[in-house]
């Protein structure tokens, strides 16, 4: 790919209506109607944005991430009444959801419209749409005048960026432009919902939590336990939704999940931390602040995420990036329940980890 300038434009979500940001939003969309590529902030990790509209320049989304044609994008909008442009029907479901979690980290599979090129669904019926929360995301789609593919703006299957300095390190030379939003609220990408499914079933659990959605739609199924593939296979066959990969979401280096008790997890971590010490490797460490204790002193680099699920789900790209630039031999991983974002949560351990999981 020829490698080009990237220019990194700053700007205040709190104050879009100032005439710098208007004019800078406006050169995005332009860029955006001319087929190139902008990677834009949004609630929940930065986004690769082209033109949904235009094969063309989705297909430089691909390019630009080394990503297979057989993982679809998600369609973004800005407001409600644009999914006629998208989809041949509206389901009576996605209406009530939209009324509760638009604009949001949800996103729904419905029956793709004739304007949908057939690159954004790898080749597939249906289409993935969501409503972004972030005030400069939607500033942008709404003055291009046409809605944004855009997956998360890393390299494939690297760890997601929920800052633009993520997204520059990833991709510069390869986009012209990035809008630094600030760091992203959520952190863990949208939860995507079937809705095309004989029942609503979770593909992707993510900022909108299981719980929260059978409120509104009693019979929401769990994400099913995925079906394992050889590698070829995952790389060539379509998906339904983004974020189907045995690995994904994932540092260059090794990362070991344990799951158990906190009691059990700490010791076990503890012990393989001190093992692989004594080989003389570097390790690091992702935790909760209610761990600290037990690794304060145990020459692992260390990386809290928080205390609260809120707080995990917002630091854990950024811990598994800081880990990997601080250049561990590997990097240690423990879970957390799975109610609300704790599925999301360990989903992205899981697959980070590559299914290297350790049960105690």
């Amino acid at each position: 790919m020829q490698q080009r300038e990237t220019r990194i434009i700053q700007l205040d979500p709190n104050h879009l209506d100032e005439p710098y940001a208007r004019q800078q939003i406006e050169y995005a969309a332009r860029l955006l109607r001319e087929g190139e590529l902008v990677v834009l902030p949004t609630e929940t990790v930065y986004g690769l944005g082209a033109n949904a509209f235009n094969a063309q320049a989705a297909e430089q989304i691909f390019i630009a991430k080394g990503r297979p044609l057989s993982d679809p994008l998600i369609v973004h909008i800005a407001d409600e009444h644009e999914l006629e442009n998208i989809v041949s029907q509206v389901p009576e479901a996605a209406r009530k959801l939209a009324a509760a979690f638009w604009p949001g980290p949800l996103t729904m599979i419905m029956p793709a419209g004739p304007r949908v090129p057939g690159l954004i669904t790898s080749g597939l019926p249906n289409v993935a749409v969501r409503m972004p929360a972030h005030p400069i995301a939607r500033a942008l789609i709404r003055a291009a005048g046409v809605p944004v593919a855009a997956p998360s703006a890393n390299r494939f299957m690297h760890v997601s960026p929920t800052t633009a300095r993520h997204a520059y390190t990833d991709l510069k030379g390869r986009v012209p432009l990035i809008l630094d939003g600030g760091p992203c609220t959520v952190g863990v990408e949208s939860t995507i919902l079937d809705l095309c499914a004989e029942i609503p079933t979770i593909l992707r659990p993510g900022g909108v939590g299981l719980e929260a959605l059978r409120r509104v739609l009693p019979q929401v199924r769990p994400p099913r336990a995925g079906q394992v593939h050889d590698e070829e296979e995952e790389l060539t066959q379509a998906r339904v939704a983004p974020g189907q990969m045995r690995v994904h979401y994932s540092p260059s280096i090794p990362a070991y999940l344990f799951e158990g008790s906190v009691a059990a997890m700490r010791q076990a971590m503890l012990a393989e931390l001190q093992t692989r010490q004594a080989r003389g490797e570097r390790v690091g460490v992702l935790i909760a602040d209610e761990d600290l204790n037990t690794f304060q002193e145990s020459g692992a680099i260390i990386y809290s995420l928080g205390h609260t699920p809120e707080q995990v789900a917002t630091h854990l790209f950024a811990g598994l990036r800081t880990l990997e630039d601080a250049g561990v031999n590997v990097i240690l991983c423990r879970s957390f329940a799975e109610q609300g974002l704790g599925l999301a949560i360990r989903d992205r351990l899981l697959k980070a980890a590559g299914s290297k999981v350790t049960k105690v």
